[in-house]
C-alpha cells in the first residue's frame, strides 16, 4: 500500500469513528438505574396505589432506594424507605429452605408422605401418598378453603379471628381434593409443611426460620408476629381497594394462617436473605439444585407470572434481556410485594406496595405489571440486552 492510499484509509477510520460519535453524542443515555427506579415507583403509584417503596443492589453492593406516594391518606406523610410490611407468601421460601436443610441433615426425605409424619391428617380422598416434594411444588392436589374477606363489612367482622393449624388444615379436607396430577397454588400444603417441620424438630417452624436462616444471616428486621394485628414502627398504612370509593385502612388485622404468613420485614431484609439463598449461603449445592427444579405454574399464574415456572417455594421468571431470575411474591393485608435475584444473587430488587388494587382483574394486572416491570428493569440494569 502506498503512502498515500495509507493515509486516505487511515484518514477514512478516522471520519467514522468521529461519525460514530457524533450519533452517540446526538442520542442521549436513557435514564440511570437510580432515575429508572425512581420512574417505576411513581408509575406505580400512578395507577392509585397509595404507597410503594422499592430496593436495588447491584453487584457492587450498591443500592438504589426509591419511594413514592404517602404511608397514610390521613396525614401525607412519606413512604418510610425502610418500612416494614407484611412479608406473606414470600416466607414459603424460608419454609422452603428450612425442610432442603432438614433434608441435607437426613432428617426427613422429599419423598417421605405426609402421611408419614401427621398419620390421619389427610384422610379419605385427599390421597395419604402425597409426598413432601408434592408440598412444596403445590402437586398436591389439596383444596384451599381459607377464611378470608371480600367486603369492608367481612373484614371488620373477621380481623381479629384466629385460626390453628389444625383448623385451616380440616376445613380444606373437608372439601374435595383438586383434580391431580397437576400443578395448582396450595397454602394449605405449606401450613401442613409447618407442622410436618414442628413434628420433625420438636420446635415451631418460626423458631426454625429464626435460628436456621435469620440469626445466621443478621436479619434482626425480619420478625414472626405470631397474633399480633400490628406491625413494629416504621411501616406504611397498609389498604385494600373493595371498589370505586371503597379504599379501606386494613392495617389492622390477623393474618388468617398466622403460622405462616405473621412474618414482617423489610426491602433490606428481603434482599440480604434471597442473595443469600442463591449463593449458596443456605443450602448445599444439592438442595439448592433440588429447589431449582421447575415446572409451569397454572394458566390462571400464568397471567400474573408470563412464562412463570415453580421449584421448591421459588419461582422462575423469564427477563427481558435474556436469562430467568428467581422470586417469590407475597401478598396479604394490603401489601403486595414483589422482588427477584439473578441465578448468580449478585443483583436483587425487593419492591413493596401498601395497597392491594384487588377489586377487578384489570387492577390486579395493571398493578402486578407494573411492579414486574420493575423488578425487570432493575435486574437487567447494565445488560447491553436492556429495553
Amino acid at each position: 500500500m502506498t503512502l498515500r492510499k495509507h493515509l486516505a484509509v487511515a484518514l477514512g477510520v478516522v471520519t467514522l469513528l468521529a461519525a460514530e460519535a457524533a450519533i452517540a453524542v446526538a442520542q442521549p443515555a436513557g435514564p440511570s438505574p437510580a432515575e429508572r427506579l425512581r420512574q417505576d415507583t411513581e408509575a406505580i403509584h400512578a395507577l392509585g396505589v397509595s404507597g410503594v417503596q422499592a430496593r436495588v443492589i447491584a453487584p457492587d453492593g450498591r443500592q438504589s432506594v426509591a419511594t413514592s406516594g404517602t404511608a397514610d391518606l390521613n396525614t401525607g406523610r412519606p413512604v418510610p424507605a425502610d418500612g416494614y410490611f407484611r412479608m406473606a407468601s414470600t416466607s414459603k421460601t424460608m419454609v422452603a429452605t428450612v425442610v432442603l436443610q432438614l433434608e441435607a441433615e437426613g432428617t426427613l426425605s422429599l419423598d417421605d408422605t405426609v402421611d408419614h409424619w401427621l398419620p390421619g391428617v389427610v384422610p379419605g380422598d385427599d390421597d395419604p401418598r402425597i409426598t413432601l416434594r408434592q408440598l412444596l411444588q403445590h402437586r398436591s392436589g389439596i383444596h384451599d378453603d381459607l377464611p378470608g374477606y371480600t367486603t369492608p363489612e367481612e373484614y371488620y367482622q373477621q380481623r381479629h379471628d384466629v385460626y390453628s393449624p389444625e383448623q385451616l388444615v380440616a376445613r380444606a379436607m373437608a372439601q374435595a381434593p383438586d383434580s391431580r396430577p397437576g400443578w395448582e397454588y396450595s397454602n394449605t400444603g405449606y401450613i401442613l409443611l409447618d407442622m410436618i417441620i414442628q413434628k420433625a424438630t420438636g420446635h415451631p417452624a418460626h423458631q426454625e426460620i429464626e435460628d436456621r436462616i435469620l440469626r445466621p444471616l443478621g436479619l434482626d428486621r425480619t420478625r414472626w408476629m405470631g397474633t399480633s394485628p400490628a406491625l413494629p414502627q416504621p411501616h406504611a398504612q397498609a389498604y385494600q381497594l373493595f371498589g370505586p370509593g371503597s379504599e379501606v385502612d386494613v392495617t389492622d388485622q390477623i393474618p388468617v394462617d398466622y403460622e405462616n404468613l405473621s412474618w414482617v420485614t423489610t426491602t433490606q431484609d428481603e434482599n440480604d436473605f434471597f442473595r443469600a439463598l442463591l449463593t449458596g449461603r443456605l443450602l448445599p449445592a444439592r438442595q439448592l439444585a433440588e429447589m431449582k427444579r421447575t415446572l409451569p405454574v397454572s394458566e390462571d399464574l400464568q397471567k400474573l407470572w408470563p412464562g412463570g415456572r415453580y421449584g421448591l417455594g421459588l419461582v422462575e421468571r423469564p427477563l427481558k434481556c435474556g436469562g430467568t431470575y428467581w422470586s417469590h411474591e407475597g401478598g396479604d393485608g394490603g401489601y403486595i410485594t414483589l422482588n427477584g435475584v439473578t441465578d448468580d444473587g449478585r443483583r436483587s430488587a425487593v419492591v413493596s406496595m401498601s395497597e392491594a388494587r384487588g377489586d377487578s382483574e384489570e387492577h390486579i394486572l395493571e398493578q402486578e405489571n407494573a411492579a414486574s416491570a420493575l423488578i425487570d428493569h432493575a435486574l437487567c440494569a447494565g445488560s447491553p440486552n436492556t429495553p
